[in-house]
């Protein structure tokens, strides 16, 4: 009975170490491939520079992050790959999802098998709320607009126009705006939403310098889009005409900033990151960026996104000691801090989205490179989009 009892427990024993050994997976899904590539690429090489630098083995699990491509917002693709990464990889994490129809998607898978859904970039505000196992790492729309509409009453602006892309964020975005300029006693004299399918923003840009408001709000996506934008604005003269231009910072996006050129001077928006960050921090995450992956792109908010899910990952590993449950994932994740190349974070307790600092920028020349130079901050803001 001695010999079955001891070779019980030395059975248990060896079960128990096999487990703690068994790979730990994190299914990423990115935007790998076609017009929106340097989406999934910028997160996909933050998570992996962080791996690089805390090494793959936590809590004695081996790290393996298994990256799947959806081609940019393709919800269906997304919810499939999902599902495969569940079922079939066998994933403990969900981590990625760039866009919000694919986290969206994706959402309700998260729920039914009870995994943790990391969000490193997709911005619309409710994301959050379509699962309790959904925890962003990112950014909301809301907070960003709320910090540039706070900007703007504080600095004798009183008349808006608002021109923003006709999707989810963009709505998410412009509605923040409302809220909180018209809430401080600004006045919004129009609001035009633009279809994101080849606008022509010469025409709009006229009505705008017609209206005559002391400034614009212009929301659209990083990338061509706000190129374009911008240099309509330049081209029909609203700049002449004292209308400042007013943006989040996807508009100046750190990753095409430079190739923007002298459109993007002078602009002044919103964020919660910029490359130029004045931080120990950040200036470490620039220098591993680069040399893990050389200089010809910018790490931008994307990269930080992915950086900092997997920096939450690592040390909820680690307070689990290894064993992860779904449900228990997610309750260590609440209240999380840690110090981001951004600056502080904290995930909320109460909605699981990001709290942090909020920058006002304007877009630099320094040498031969363009920066958004932080010049003012809000700390340490909750979305707004869920403010009851």
């Amino acid at each position: 009975m001695k010999i079955r009892l001891w070779g019980c427990v030395l059975g248990m024993a060896l079960s128990g170490t096999a487990a703690a050994q068994t790979p730990l997976k994190i299914g990423f899904v990115g935007e790998m491939s076609g017009q929106q590539a340097e989406y999934g690429l910028q997160m996909s090489n933050g998570a992996k520079l962080f791996l690089q630098e805390h090494g793959d083995v936590v809590a004695g699990r081996k790290i393996q992050l298994i990256i799947k491509d959806v081609g940019g917002p393709n919800p269906e693709v997304a919810k499939r790959v999902a599902q495969e990464l569940i079922t079939r990889d066998k994933v403990e994490f969900l981590a990625g999802f760039g866009f919000t129809p694919n986290a969206l998607a994706v959402a309700p898978l998260a729920t039914e098998a009870k995994i943790p859904m990391v969000v490193m970039n997709a911005a619309t505000s409710s994301i959050t709320e379509r699962s309790p196992y959904v925890v962003r790492t990112s950014m909301t729309l809301p907070q960003n607009a709320y910090a540039i509409a706070d900007w703007a009453l504080k600095n004798n602006i009183k008349t808006v126009y608002s021109l923003y892309a006709d999707y989810g964020p963009g709505q998410d975005a412009n509605a923040q705006f409302r809220k909180t300029f018209t809430g401080g006693g600004g006045k919004i004299v129009a609001e035009v939403a633009v279809p994101l399918k080849n606008p022509e923003f010469g025409p709009y840009m006229q009505r705008i310098k017609d209206a005559k408001p002391d400034a614009a709000f212009l929301w659209f996506p990083s990338g061509e889009l706000s190129v374009l934008m911008l240099r309509a604005y330049r081209e029909r003269g609203l700049e002449q005409a004292g209308i400042k231009a007013l943006g989040t910072g996807d508009g100046t996006d750190d990753m095409f900033l430079d190739s923007m050129g002298d459109v993007a001077l002078g602009l002044t928006t919103s964020f919660h990151y910029s490359a130029a960050h004045d931080s120990a921090k950040n200036k470490a995450f620039i220098k591993g960026y680069e040399s893990q992956f050389g200089t010809s792109i910018r790490p931008n908010f994307m990269a930080v996104g992915g950086y900092d899910g997997m920096a939450l990952i690592y040390e909820t590993i680690k307070k689990l000691n290894g064993k992860i449950d779904g449900t228990k994932a997610v309750e260590a994740m609440k209240g999380a801090k840690w110090e981001s190349p951004r600056g502080p974070v904290m995930i909320d307790p109460e909605t699981r989205d990001i709290v942090q600092n909020i920058y006002i920028r304007k877009v630099e020349r320094r040498g031969n490179h363009l920066y958004n130079v932080e010049f003012s901050h809000l700390d340490a803001v909750k979305d707004p989009g869920k403010a009851k």
